[in-house]
Parts: C-alpha cells; sequence; structure tokens
C-alpha cells in the first residue's frame, strides 16, 4: 500500500513524491497524562498529526498559486482552476480532522470525568491505578474542570457543565470548518466570474450550491451546540454567584448580556451567517464572565488563561459579509450572414433553436411553415434555427442577439436581401414574444431594483454610469435603490449584472415597471 501526496506547485509539476504506507509515523505524546496507554486515543493523535501535515503542505502550494496568479492575472483561469481543486483536498482534510477531534475529545473528557469523581483525584493521584496525575494544563484551560464547581453544583447541573465544556470544543470545529469553506466559496466566487464557458461556469456554481449548504448545516450545528453551551455556563455561574451573594457581579453580566443580544439582533441578515455572529459575540462575551468568576475565586491560573481566550475574540471576524454569486447566463449570440455555399445539409442539418430557461434574446423568425422547408429557401441566411410550434408548424430563426436595436438592425438587412416579412421574436425567461405581430409587446417598460446597502459603492455607481448611461437612479426607502426605465429588457438585464459583478453583496432585479 502506498499513501500518495501529490501537492501541484505549478500545473503538471509535484511537488512531494508517493511515501509509503509505512513511512515513519509522525511522534506525538499524549495530551493528557494517564492516556498513553490508550491504543484507539495514541493512534487518533499520529493520524490527526499526519493530516496536519498534509493541510499544511497543500496550503503552501495554494499560497504559491495564489502569489502566481498575482503576478500573471492573464493565467487567471487556470490558476484559480487548480487552487479550487486543491482547496477541494483541503476541504476534505478539515472534515476528516473534524471526526478526529471530536473522538480525541471524547476520550479525554471521559478520561477527566471518570477521575474527578474518584475521591483523590483533588489529590492528583487515581485510586487503584497508577500514579497519574490530573494535569494542571486541563485545569488551566477549562475553568469548569476546578474542584470547586464539582463541589457547589448539584450533580445534574455540574454533569451539565462538563458536557458544555466538551460540546464549546465541538462548536470551535464547527467555526473551523465553515470559516474554511468560506474562503473557498470566496474563491469559487472569484473564478465564477472570470470563466468563459457555460460547462465551466455550471460546475463551479454546483460546487458554490454544495457548498453553501453544507455551510448551512454547520451554521444550524453550531447555533445548537453553542446554545446549549452558554444556557449551562450562564446557568452554573449564576448559581454559584447567586450562593456566594454576589448580586452586583450578576447585575453587570445581565446589562452584559443585553448589550449583547441587542448587538446579534442588529447584525441579523448582514452578515455570512447570523449564527456564527451570534456564537462570536455572546462568546466573548461568556469568556468575559468566566474571568470574572475565576477571578473571584481565585482561580488564577484559569483566569489567565481565559484571558488569552478572550484577546483570540478582539476581531472583526463576526462582520464576514455574504457571499452572494448570482447565477451567470450564458446566451449564444450570433449576427446574420449570407453565404453563396451551402452551411446545412443531410449531415449538417438546421439545429433547433434552443430556449434558454433564463436572460433575454432576439432572434429573427423567417417564415413558419406547414411542413419542414429546404435549406434553400431561406437565400444562404445563416445560422439558421428552427422550432416545431404548438400547432405543429415549422418556425425558422436566424441570429441571435442581445439588443431590440441589434435586431432591428439584421431586420432591415434581411429585407434588404429580399425577405418580405421577417419579424423579430425576443425570449425572456423562456417565454417568447412576437413584437413584430404585437406591437404593445415591445412597449413594456423594465427598471433595476437594487436592494442589500443603504449606500451605493464607487464600483457600482461606475457600473451604472457605464451601463445605464442618461437612466434616472433614485432611491426609494432606507435600502432600495431604482435605476430605470428601459425599454429594452436586455439593456435592464445587462446593468443587472454589472451591479451584481461590481458588489456580489447586492441583489440586483429587473422588474416590470407597473407590476
Amino acid at each position: 500500500m502506498y499513501r500518495t501526496i501529490i501537492i501541484p506547485l505549478l500545473l503538471g509539476t509535484v511537488l512531494f513524491a508517493s511515501a509509503p504506507a509505512h513511512a515513519q509515523q509522525p511522534r506525538v505524546e499524549p495530551r493528557i497524562a494517564g492516556l498513553e496507554s490508550n491504543e484507539e486515543y495514541m493512534s487518533l493523535l499520529r493520524e490527526d498529526a499526519a493530516l496536519r501535515q498534509r493541510e499544511d503542505s497543500t496550503m503552501l502550494v495554494v499560497e504559491r498559486l495564489r502569489q502566481q496568479l498575482r503576478e500573471a492575472p492573464d493565467q487567471r483561469q487556470n490558476y484559480s482552476q487548480e487552487i479550487l481543486r486543491l482547496e477541494g483536498q483541503i476541504f476534505d482534510i478539515r472534515n476528516a480532522k473534524g471526526r478526529l477531534i471530536d473522538r480525541i475529545n471524547t476520550i479525554e473528557q471521559e478520561w477527566v470525568l471518570a477521575n474527578l469523581n474518584n475521591e483523590t483525584a483533588s489529590k492528583g493521584v487515581v485510586q487503584g491505578g497508577p500514579a497519574v496525575s490530573i494535569p494542571d494544563s486541563l485545569k488551566v484551560r477549562n475553568l469548569v474542570d476546578n474542584l470547586y464547581f464539582r463541589t457547589h453544583l448539584p450533580e445534574s447541573d455540574y454533569a451539565a457543565l462538563q458536557e458544555s465544556q466538551r460540546l464549546e470544543s465541538v462548536a470551535d470545529g464547527y467555526l473551523g470548518r465553515f470559516l474554511a469553506n468560506y474562503g473557498t466559496l470566496s474563491d469559487l466566487a472569484d473564478a465564477y466570474a472570470a470563466v468563459e464557458t457555460e460547462a465551466e461556469a455550471l460546475d463551479i456554481y454546483a460546487r458554490y450550491d454544495s457548498l453553501q449548504r453544507v455551510n448551512t448545516r454547520l451554521s444550524d450545528s453550531l447555533a445548537e451546540a453553542w446554545n446549549y453551551v452558554f444556557d449551562n455556563k450562564n446557568y452554573a455561574y449564576g448559581y454559584v454567584l447567586d450562593g456566594l451573594g454576589q448580586e452586583e457581579l450578576l447585575t453587570r453580566e445581565e446589562e452584559e448580556l443585553s448589550k449583547t443580544v441587542r448587538r446579534v439582533s442588529a447584525l441579523r441578515g448582514e452578515t455570512a451567517s447570523d449564527a456564527v455572529t451570534d456564537y462570536l459575540l455572546r462568546k466573548k462575551m461568556l469568556v468575559g464572565y468566566e474571568v470574572a468568576v475565576a477571578d473571584l475565586l481565585t482561580l488564577d491560573a484559569a483566569r489567565d488563561s481565559l484571558r488569552g481566550v478572550a484577546s483570540s475574540l478582539d476581531n472583526d471576524i463576526y462582520q464576514l459579509p455574504r457571499i452572494a454569486m448570482q447565477e451567470r447566463y450564458f446566451l449564444d449570440f450570433d449576427s446574420v450572414a449570407f453565404s453563396s455555399t451551402p452551411k446545412y445539409s443531410t449531415q449538417h442539418p438546421i439545429p433547433e433553436c434552443r430556449v434558454y430557461a433564463n436572460g433575454t434574446i432576439y432572434r429573427i423568425l423567417l417564415g413558419t411553415f406547414n411542413t419542414k422547408r429546404a435549406v434553400s429557401t431561406f437565400r444562404g441566411a445563416y445560422p439558421l434555427f428552427y422550432l416545431i410550434n404548438d400547432d405543429g408548424k415549422w418556425c425558422y430563426y436566424t441570429g441571435g442577439f442581445a439588443t431590440l436595436a441589434e435586431a432591428e438592425e439584421a431586420q432591415v438587412r434581411l429585407k434588404k436581401r429580399g425577405f418580405l416579412r421577417p419579424e423579430i421574436v425576443v425570449w425572456t425567461d423562456g417565454v417568447a414574444r412576437n413584437l413584430s405581430r404585437d406591437p404593445e409587446a415591445g412597449t413594456m417598460a423594465f427598471r433595476v431594483e437594487i436592494t442589500g446597502t443603504e449606500s451605493l459603492s464607487d464600483a457600482v455607481k461606475e457600473a451604472i454610469v457605464a451601463s445605464a448611461e442618461g437612466r434616472e437612479l433614485s432611491r426609494v426607502g432606507q435600502q432600495l435603490f431604482v435605476v430605470g426605465t428601459f425599454n429594452d429588457r436586455a439593456l435592464a438585464d445587462r446593468l443587472a449584472e454589472a451591479v451584481r459583478q461590481a458588489d456580489p453583496a447586492l441583489t440586483a432585479e429587473v422588474t416590470t415597471v407597473g407590476e
């Protein structure tokens, strides 16, 4: 058996060769003295260390590729695809690590609880077994493992407090996986904006959509675990402080909690995940509470450790912006041309006209017939397409235009070529309207509605000027901006796409005036 660790440095280049599976395993030490004889525990630690090495190596290559991407932007598509592939590997590694860490934490917690329940545990010796000390390091990290709480809380409440401590590491694992996925989602959004083919876009969008669903599940799991942790820790500390008559400290913490809840509420819907925002802000408040409790009980080691945790929470990560990747539509536009030699034959027949489920495209209807027509009927015009309508008649079209003006220009050229009645047909999100037969259909007006911000950035304003010059930009309410009107749906679609590209966090939708 071989364990293959292949990390591309440049496309097609191998940084590390395959290594035999029996190669030397990483040397590890038990995190808790007394567990070194637990074969499952030590095996999990070695596997975790090996995964960490693979993750570090892969991340190193990703960073090099990102640097090369910055130095050679013309190779953006190739580098982006390779970065996404490697980040997929990192995602799988982190998922595997998450499962390992869950089991490692469970084994450690079970060992600690078993020894704390022993009467001699407070002396640091396990009765009836080897002389193993309850590790001071665990007491430093975890306030709740101090003997004071076991002796001053009801048994069921202390068990819930211990379970809360275990779940806190689980919640941290959910957060870590969410943040790793968030970085990948950001890279996917960048790559999606750069691709030039529909196949590539569909692949990236599918991966993006799948990863978003994973992060939604992680957010839900984080919220469930964190609510249990917060409720039980908050209750346990309040129980202890109430017994000590610390009314002032209890009142102060209630005020801090109220402030935090208001802050979380104000940010609802504004960040990448409400659950992540709630977790980080309430955790900061809870750690501050734990510092005060540890200080009151003169548990200096726990207090100092918690202060270190508190300092690590002093960042703006809770304000992660939403990544809103709008689905792109790749419509195959083409002008009308004429050829003296046939473009279609029995081996290369006229194709069926593609009807796009999304977007706007104009075509010219050359004629509607009861039966299939010969290619010579259409005077050398190409490209040609056919559709069979609801009445069973054959409809032949040419061209594919992004705007009404382009279609009208092609219509004039076709009339000069001898076509008696070329008609303009527009498809909007899969629905066709014949503008030549139904002039009223061509008088519809559209506008672009932009939501998701109280003020438009300079980049968005520049996109509006470039795509909708001369059209009015107005503000309606606190977070709604309107640009319009447009007589051509395609022009409105183009502006909406430009706004989304300028700021993916915004929502830009085309609406019909009067709806």
